[in-house]
């Protein structure tokens, strides 16, 4: 009896188990998941950690590019009526709750900025449409910020764009080109974020706990607190594994068994604090995600170059925040104020903050288990290492506390600020490798999902190499886990395509038209 081993239980590990079962057709008891958290769902999470409810980053899907996820989402029947499935229930959530947000940009006097302008001169076109022509090979290691003017950085457009993804001038300018090309078609709609879709709850809530849900009544069983630490091969190549070394003991592998590796983490050593405490920020790669990864490619030299990715801390980390409040004043002045009620807004971006402060109010309740009376907001900083405009720490230094403070006085409501203070619990997270994706990175600096000649193993997550796909989005660790499950099963089912925006002359004629007429 074969078996088959995925090392990590998030999306990409919970994906490869799904198609595992519903187009390999291999019993949900022959698949077991080494997990060394104490929950599956990796990155996407929620839950209420001590007095207040988090979730570490928010997941924003879109129509066109999602194809991988929205084929499995199709087939996950929903925790509250089996006959929906997953993809139906968030089709229906997005229509009763459109987005369309109507203050995308706050200035510094307060005042809502008409984000539709753009900001993008003549150079920054020009720019743009070099960026996007160059060959990847040709672009190589450059950071963003070696193809723009100083303009550039300072326009709406870009405001937008690098809150939206979390982009840092000094990232990969090859990720932005894959970014610009795969979301061509969100550019005239970037200061509504209208083509944005969101599940009815948290990314836990709404797609991962019913993926875990139907993959326990399959069979499949997870194994917590079990960490991976290395992988032996049976040849000098490193084609085939042999074995797997935990935490709990040693796998040997069976000749027909498989094992497919999540690589690296970007959330991985996250920390927490609260209204009096500063989350630590950890520097030594305390959990098992990098290590891993540090050790296999060791062995072989295509299975990449971690050290790529998780070797600049200060270059990847960024702080969020989730509020949890009990009482409707602060949600309440922010509707009032930005003419959006909760789950109809979306990223809100004080431009000019030191911190660059954005925040989003999600449709209540948020989580499944929310308390009556009880409302969230999440929001994030890609600055975290400079004094705020109202606190005079870093965002790093903080205590929740402190954060709302920051908040508060850009949004200047000071009449409620006390009562806002006094009900409000902040659940503060720290992330060091949130960014790693990003990191400028040269051929062989990612593997490839299925290794040439890898008889029973395949490398699955954010850090694999996927030609012309984007990291930082849930589609990317779908379409991997496909190819993986496709490939060493022969599964003659196609992947979906990847959307090319430009192929369709509407959304290349609306984008030319957004990007040169404002």
């Amino acid at each position: 009896m074969a078996h088959v081993y995925l090392v990590g239980g998030g999306i990409a590990g919970l994906a490869a188990a799904s198609f595992l079962i519903r187009d390999a057709r291999v019993p949900g008891s022959d698949i077991r998941i080494l997990e060394q958290l104490s929950i599956t769902g990796g990155s996407m999470d929620g839950t209420k950690l001590g007095g207040g409810y988090v979730t570490r980053g928010g997941r924003m899907f879109e129509d066109e590019h999602y194809v991988c996820l929205w084929n499995l989402l199709e087939t996950i029947p929903t925790l509250d009526d089996p006959a929906i499935s997953v993809r139906q229930e968030m089709k229906a959530f997005n229509i009763e709750h459109p987005t369309n947000a109507k203050a995308r940009i706050i200035l510094r006097d307060r005042s809502i900025a008409d984000a539709a302008q753009l900001g993008l001169d003549h150079r920054a076109r020009v720019d743009m449409t070099r960026l996007l022509a160059l060959p990847e090979h040709v672009i190589g290691a450059r950071r963003i910020d070696e193809f723009f003017q100083p303009e550039f950085f300072d326009s709406n457009f870009w405001c937008m764009w690098r809150t939206t993804f979390a982009f840092q001038n000094w990232h990969s300018a090859i990720e932005l080109k894959r970014y610009f090309l795969a979301f061509v078609q969100e550019f005239d709609r970037i200061h509504t974020l209208s083509g944005v879709r969101r599940s009815k709850y948290n990314q836990y809530d709404s797609v991962i706990l019913p993926i875990q849900r139907w993959l326990e009544a399959q069979g499949v069983v997870t194994d917590f607190g079990v960490t991976v630490t290395d992988a032996h091969f049976a040849d000098p190549a490193c084609r085939t594994v042999s074995a797997l070394e935990t935490s709990s003991g040693r796998i040997d592998l069976g000749p027909d068994d498989l094992v497919f590796f999540t690589l690296g983490s970007m959330t991985s050593d996250t920390t927490y604090g609260d209204n009096d405490t500063v989350p630590e920020l950890v520097k030594d790669k305390r959990d098992g995600s990098w290590r891993l990864w540090e050790t296999i490619a060791r062995k072989a030299p295509d299975f990449g170059r971690p050290a790529v990715f998780c070797g600049s801390i200060p270059e990847s980390k960024w702080e969020s925040f989730t509020l949890t409040m009990h009482s409707p004043a602060l949600l309440e002045r922010i509707t009032e104020y930005t003419g959006n009620v909760p789950g109809e807004g979306a990223l809100m971006t004080w431009k000019d903050s030191r911190w660059l402060l954005s925040i989003v109010v999600p449709a209540q309740p948020h989580f499944r288990d929310q308390e009556p009376g009880t409302t969230t907001l999440w929001g994030y900083s890609l600055f975290g290492d400079v004094p705020g405009d109202h606190v005079d720490k870093a965002m790093d230094d903080c205590t929740g506390a402190e954060i709302l403070d920051e908040l508060l006085g850009h949004l200047g409501f000071d009449d409620i600020a006390d009562e806002v203070r006094r009900t409000t619990q902040v659940t503060t997270v720290q992330m060091p490798y949130i960014d790693a994706q990003f990191q400028r990175r040269g051929p062989g600096d990612r593997p490839k999902v299925v290794p040439e000649g890898a008889r029973n193993f395949a490398f699955l997550g954010q850090f694999v190499e996927i030609p012309e796909d984007v990291v930082f989005t849930v589609e990317y660790s779908v379409r991997a886990a496909m190819i993986a499950v496709y490939h060493h099963y022969g599964v003659e089912k196609k992947i979906p395509p990847m959307y090319h925006g430009l192929n369709d002359p509407r959304i290349a004629v609306s984008a030319l038209k957004t990007a040169y007429g404002r």
